[in-house]
């Protein structure tokens, strides 16, 4: 059974409590910023990370970037509170990297 999506004031509510995350239409989005290499090494922790949680975000590299984008696919690509503890584990493991938030 897919999770439940969240409404606009839950949305809004969560986005409070992950400074640097935005609403992108039905998703939520993070780009940081490190060297290519180190952002192959984030998307790789993420990727673990994610298939643990069972939930998993686009990874979208590009120079010396990484952006995040997380919406739950099996929700009607609507937000839940799936995205927002995957978004959460993100900020750790960027953090942890070394990674500067764009």
């Amino acid at each position: 059974m897919a999770p439940e999506p969240l409404t606009d004031d839950e949305i809004a509510a969560r986005l409070a409590d992950l400074p640097g995350w935005e609403r992108t239409g039905n998703a939520i989005t993070r780009t940081y910023r490190h060297s290519y290499h180190e952002t192959v090494h984030l998307a790789m922790y993420v990727a673990a990370k994610a298939r643990e949680v069972g939930h998993h975000p686009d990874i979208h590299i590009t120079w010396q970037r990484i952006r995040f984008d997380i919406t739950t696919h099996d929700a009607g690509h609507r937000l839940t509170a799936k995205d927002f503890e995957l978004a959460h584990h993100i900020d750790a493991i960027a953090t942890g990297h070394g990674a500067e938030p764009v």
